[in-house]
């Protein structure tokens, strides 16, 4: 049977306009015999028959001919050409009229309404007909022979739009089983002839029921809460899971929406709604300023580029020293904005203290966001000369540099790792936080530094590695059981930047809400679960053992009592500044940059703890795979 269809739809897809005519031809005929069948009298009797079903049929095939009926791919035929069928239909049967009288052929009244609706009938069914043909022979052709069987959760305008998508373009092989809803007056009835057939409560009999593979979760405007709950119950199941994005991303159009049904990600699992500010102070704050990023290239940069190009700078500086990524950014906000946004790429490192002078003198730079660090934990234990250079010298020299040439304000990306810090990483940070206090008192630039936990999605994060072993069929490593994190997407955490950026008045260091803190595991076994296979069973986790200079769990603020300072943001404190000897500082870091540069490791590890008090190195054996693990 198989065989059978695909060789009737290659036939008619390459002769399928000349059998098109060759059927309608026929179809004409007949529709035009129809009134003397159906009235009793045959045609050889009517002396006007023979002279007139050859104008009938030219007429209606030249018709169809002009108006392009033949022209449209009938496989993905909808409403339009089905109305411009019926319109060819209504102009030529309007002609025949106009010219049997003008000739003064007799032709009967019942003729004419007779044979227009058996002709617009039948031209209408053997469409749908050959369609229908055409749609099975595609699907036997390309060897689609085993449907995904799909379920849909939420019975709104979404899903409307996404079955009418499938029943137009099917490349997935979708087969929609069922649909789910919370609306008990939804339930038992149909959507395109698909069955609503319960409550999100019961997905997990429903996937049992229909033998589901797949679940699209079809409610773009849900609340978190809810999608987290419903996503839950999915995950429980060994179905994948699609979701469509938020309904600001579907308010243009509801075309191609198949395109836009994304993976589920981790960050809708977090069970919180997203930060959402109040943007009209940042965009006084960024709007026609001069803004210059280090490190603009990255995760974070490249995000703090794109919100602020979003509020109408006077220049944009992308500075990097992979150009790679510099480029790729450009050239995203270039598309975006074209010519209403001023951008520039520097390439250079924050380490060339000449090249940093001759940026800040060749644009009147108002805003300074310094992102540029080494940010990995372990290859920044076995590099720590690396991590001076960069995160404490180059901080070093970007500071010199804002203070030099009267920068307004000067905001450090810095993190959780700082506090007490475990690893050279966070010292490193620590120490850049101390820089700019440091310089704050004595500066025209009001520096300020932020202060945030890890970012889902950002380079180095764990998540991606995690897909990659999944994708590889595992083991996912895990370092710890218990290790647990701070997360936030790079768009929530870069609009806190700048919101605390802009509320900034000088020598504070910002504190982010991150939320609860996440166990890795429960994220792992998640992104396992939303792949549709089943932890420890499809995809092994194997515990690696804590890496060099990782903590068990993270911390954001210093101070562990009522020092910390609320501001007018929920989402972002104030830490109190700790005191130290400025003097002393700024001598211990020219013998920590001697050591970067002799790679002396174990001076490196002592200027550290000098200068950073908190700094507790721990003695974590590394693991076998130090860059791989979580």
């Amino acid at each position: 049977m198989s065989n059978l269809y695909s060789s009737t739809y290659e036939l008619l897809n390459k002769y399928r306009k000349y059998i098109l005519i060759l059927i309608d031809t026929f179809i004409i005929l007949i529709s035009f015999l129809s009134p003397h069948i159906i009235s009793g009298v045959h045609p050889d009797k009517i002396i006007w028959f023979e002279n007139t079903w050859y104008i009938y049929t030219t007429i209606y095939i030249v018709t169809f001919v002009l108006m392009g009926v033949y022209k449209n791919i009938w496989r993905y035929a909808g409403i339009q050409d089905i109305f411009k069928c019926l319109q060819a239909n209504i102009l030529a049967n309007i002609i025949f009229l106009v010219l049997t009288k003008s000739l003064n052929i007799f032709v009967r009244y019942y003729v004419y309404i007779v044979a227009f609706f058996v002709t617009s009938f039948c031209t209408l069914a053997i469409r749908i007909v050959y369609r229908a043909i055409l749609i099975i022979g595609d699907k036997n052709t390309k060897k689609l022979s085993h449907y995904t069987n799909i379920m849909i959760v939420g019975a709104g305008e979404a899903t409307v739009a996404i079955l009418q998508e499938i029943s137009r373009n099917n490349p997935n092989n979708y087969m929609v089983k069922c649909i789910v809803d919370d609306d008990k007056t939804k339930i038992g009835r149909t959507i395109n002839s698909v069955p609503i057939v319960s409550s999100t409560d019961e997905i997990p009999a429903m996937i049992n029921k229909f033998d589901i593979d797949e679940i699209i979760l079809s409610i773009p405007s849900i609340d978190k809460e809810n999608k987290k709950r419903i996503l839950d119950i999915c995950a429980k199941s060994k179905c994948k899971m699609k979701i469509l994005p938020e309904v600001y991303s579907l308010l243009t159009d509801n075309k191609n929406i198949l395109d836009k049904i994304r993976e589920v990600q981790v960050e809708d699992l977090l069970g919180r709604e997203p930060i959402s500010l109040d943007c009209t102070l940042t965009k006084e704050y960024i709007q026609g300023k001069t803004v210059l990023v280090t490190g603009g290239g990255g995760s974070i940069g490249s995000e703090l580029c794109r919100q602020i190009s979003s509020y109408g700078p006077k220049k944009l500086i992308v500075l990097d020293i992979y150009e790679n990524n510099a480029y790729i950014i450009q050239q995203e906000l270039v598309r975006q904005y074209g010519d209403t946004l001023d951008i520039e790429v520097e390439i250079t490192s924050i380490r060339d203290k000449n090249k940093l002078n001759q940026v800040f003198a060749s644009y009147d730079i108002d805003i300074v966001f310094h992102a540029a660090a080494h940010k990995h934990v372990p290859l920044m234990e076995k590099n720590p000369e690396e991590a001076i250079k960069n995160n404490v010298i180059g901080t070093y020299n970007v500071v010199q540099a804002a203070d030099e040439h009267n920068i307004e304000k000067f905001i450090l990306i810095s993190t959780d790792k700082a506090v007490n810090p475990t690893n050279v990483m966070g010292a490193t940070k620590r120490i850049a936080e101390m820089i700019i206090q440091s310089y704050n008192s004595h500066s025209e630039t009001d520096f300020v530094a932020v202060r945030f936990g890890n970012v889902l999605g950002s380079n180095g994060s764990v998540i991606p590695l995690f897909k990659e072993q999944i994708k590889e069929g595992g083991p996912v490593t895990v370092t710890h059981e218990e290790i647990t994190r701070y997360f936030m997407t790079i768009p929530e955490a870069v609009q806190l930047v700048l919101r605390a950026s802009s509320m900034a008045e000088g020598g504070e260091i910002f504190v982010l809400d991150m939320g609860e803190p996440v166990k890795i595991k429960d994220l792992a076994y998640n992104l396992i679960k939303l792949s549709g296979l089943e932890p420890e069973i499809d995809i092994d986790i194997e515990y690696t053992g804590l890496r060099p200079g990782e903590k068990l769990f993270e911390e954001l603020l210093i101070s562990h009592d009522k020092n910390q300072v609320k501001t007018n943001i929920d989402k972002i404190f104030i830490e109190q500044p700790t005191s130290f000897d400025e003097q002393e500082l700024f001598e211990l870091v020219k013998e920590l940059e001697q050591a970067a540069y002799n790679t002396d490791i174990e001076k490196i590890v002592y200027f550290l703890e000098k200068l950073v008090p908190t700094y507790k190195r721990t003695t974590n054996e590394k693991c076998s795979k130090s860059t791989e693990c979580a």
